[in-house]
């Protein structure tokens, strides 16, 4: 098992927590991000700048049970495939029985945003986000 982040669009908290959490129960956590990003971890691999380069990587490196951090849900929907885990930067886990339903939305919402629509981001970071996460992170290395 390892922890596998999508570094390109990863809080810093949230990195400072799964390399914390690696390193006290012994899982190697592995950054991959474009090489526009400086990431500090001990396993870091940088890609190009091209568009799904880091999420490819990041498929090409998960196998079944490993844990991926990552906001996009279409590297999730992947990753579940082979049988890894995925967890959202706010705590949340992307479940097979409910990931078809987040990607139709992810698309309805970019073909809203194609024709001139806008749709609002995320908002500010918060603590509570950090604790969830952390939570929920500790939920998949004991389960």
């Amino acid at each position: 098992m390892k922890i596998l982040i999508d570094g390109d669009a990863c809080p810093k908290a949230v990195l400072q927590i799964c390399l914390e959490k690696g390193r006290q129960y012994g899982i190697p956590v592995w950054t991959v991000a474009s090489f526009n990003h400086e990431i500090a971890s001990d396993h870091h691999i940088v890609v190009g700048n091209a568009p799904q380069e880091t999420d490819l990587k990041v498929v090409n490196l998960s196998e079944a049970g490993d844990i991926i951090v990552t906001q996009d849900i279409g590297l999730a929907a992947m990753v579940l495939g082979k049988g890894g885990r995925a967890l959202s930067p706010t705590g949340k886990e992307y479940r097979p029985e409910l990931i078809d339903n987040l990607l139709e939305e992810r698309e309805l919402k970019a073909k809203y945003r194609r024709s001139g629509g806008r749709t609002k981001g995320p908002g500010k970071r918060t603590l509570v986000e950090d604790q969830d996460f952390e939570e929920m992170l500790l939920r998949l290395l004991q389960g």
